[in-house]
């Protein structure tokens, strides 16, 4: 993964999964992600810590692109490019 400026990535989704603990978060990532088109990214907010594991891990395992994530006022802003 490349150093790549977080807050100037043009997101064309968002999943707002703050609140729900895990795996809340992810499961709302699988749907979403289907919703963007390759090559666009897809961002999850999410204030459950467990969730900085499993969406790398996810998208790893699914061929998808984990950009990183940024922590913001108590949440997690969490990126993923859809590579298929």
């Amino acid at each position: 993964m490349s150093t790549l400026d977080l807050n100037s990535i043009q997101v064309a989704n968002r999943v707002d999964a703050r609140g729900s603990a895990c795996p809340g978060p992810l499961l709302e990532a699988k749907k979403a992600i289907g919703k963007v088109k390759v090559g666009e990214v897809l961002e999850i907010l999410s204030n459950d810590t467990g969730t900085r594991n499993d969406i790398p891990v996810w998208a790893n395992k699914v061929g998808h692109e984990y950009l990183g994530y940024a922590s913001v006022d108590g949440y997690d802003r969490i990126f993923v490019c859809r590579k298929k």
